[in-house]
């Protein structure tokens, strides 16, 4: 059972429910607007993620004459250092809205992003740079994207996620294609050129499109015990933990087995082309776990949905290094990917349904800043177990245990104010 939430909780769950399970005075057609809105909000934050970065690390490295070293250290750090900015920005959803606060976030990193396209050279130049992209766009803005989605769906917005989580990969696809064809024919600044229209757009996007649910103004004053608990009541319960810490761990392991996928998939004696056909059915089995995750998750309790994600993923981690086959490999890619897409869905959701909307802003900004910082050191556990021990195994043999623990925790979680009888099996 989570710890016993402060006293200003003194409403039960059903009754959150009335108030806050439905999208409050902009409608339905209005919220699942935002639900796209809020899908280009996350897809605007390219620029500042590793797999935008990704698409120019080459050619920008080529064109200012650094070594990777120096270019790692810069991303390590500017993606450290980047993370608090999640807090200030959930602060500023909650208290001034979301319309304003997203479209000045937006305009900052075009701004960002302009820059970095016309970047003469220097080291100190380019970590403030990518140190800004990081905080803008992968912290601050995607905290205001996933807060679009639960702000207008509260404690339902499960299925809203899991339409959010697919129209992402969609969009996501689209923009590797394009961005990486602009990279190739023109060059990376020409490509992170043409990212600043976009960029201004959706921010106009925002300011006309977008509607505000009632709890997100900025008048805090007036929300009620049923409209969420606080960012403080949040920490103290065992249901913020449980479910950040859980994916958390997701983002360091998924970082770290994505940056090394072709190596650790090379050390089972699997070729380059395999290692492509992989990442293929693993997208492809995430966007089936996350529409499944919505379908399940109006008639199964969160907790459990991620205790049995975790469990599939630590199989699969435990699986991988005895694989020998191509046919033991799909399996673990389609058992990868489920598991992928059902976390990906539940971190999304988590937050209205089990804190309310009143803060969620906040609470999702705590949440996205221990993701974005375990995602961030991922890599370097990959890197520095491989260079101690000449393999990946052990770490992937050390991993799955903790996997699997913090699986049995979440099995026996129930979120603030839920009760067995109170919420489903």
């Amino acid at each position: 059972m989570p710890d016993a939430p402060s006293s200003t909780r003194t409403v039960d769950s059903s009754t959150a429910v009335a108030s806050s399970s439905t999208p409050v005075r902009i409608g339905v057609f209005a919220a699942w607007g935002n639900v796209v809105l809020a899908s280009l909000l996350m897809l605007a934050t390219l620029p500042g993620r590793t797999q935008g970065l990704g698409l120019i690390t080459e050619p920008l490295l080529k064109d200012l004459g650094l070594d990777r070293i120096t270019y790692a250290n810069i991303n390590l750090w500017a993606t450290l250092l980047g993370s608090a900015f999640c807090l200030p920005a959930g602060w500023l959803i909650d208290r001034c809205g979301l319309r304003w606060t997203t479209a000045a976030i937006l305009l900052l990193l075009a701004g960002v992003v302009w820059q970095m396209s016309v970047l003469a050279g220097g080291v100190t130049v380019l970590f403030i740079l990518v140190l800004l992209t990081r905080a803008l766009g992968q912290s601050a803005l995607s905290v205001a994207s996933i807060s679009t989605v639960g702000k207008s769906f509260g404690l339902k917005a499960e299925w809203a996620m899991a339409v959010f989580s697919v129209l992402l990969s969609i969009f996501f696809i689209a923009a590797f294609v394009w961005v990486g064809g602009v990279v190739e024919s023109r060059g990376w600044r020409a490509a992170w050129g043409q990212l600043v229209p976009g960029l201004l757009v959706t921010a106009g996007a925002v300011v006309f499109l977008l509607r505000e649910p009632a709890t997100s103004a900025g008048r805090m004053d007036t929300a009620t015990p049923a409209d969420g608990l606080t960012l403080g009541q949040a920490l103290r319960s065992q249901t913020f933990w449980v479910f950040a810490g859980a994916t958390a761990l997701f983002g360091l392991v998924s970082s770290g087995f994505g940056l090394f996928n072709e190596s650790i998939l090379a050390e089972r004696g699997f070729d380059q082309k395999t290692f492509h056909d992989t990442l293929a059915i693993t997208t492809l089995f995430a966007l089936l776990g996350q529409m499944l995750c919505g379908w399940l998750s109006l008639r199964r309790r969160l907790a459990r949905l991620l205790a049995v994600a975790l469990l599939l993923y630590a199989g699969g981690l435990s699986a991988l290094p005895l694989m020998t086959t191509l046919n033991q490999l799909w399996a673990f890619a389609a058992i990868f990917g489920v598991a992928a897409g059902f976390i990906t869905v539940i971190f999304f959701a988590i937050w209205g349904r089990a804190f309310g909307r009143a803060h969620l802003g906040r609470i999702q900004g705590a949440a996205q800043m221990l993701t974005v910082f375990a995602s961030a050191i991922g890599p370097l556990v990959f890197a520095r177990s491989h260079a101690a021990v000449g393999s990946y195994v052990p770490l992937l043999f050390s991993l799955a245990p903790l996997l699997l623990l913090v699986a049995g925790i979440a099995w026996f979680t129930r979120l603030p104010g839920e009760t067995p009888t109170s919420s489903p099996a």
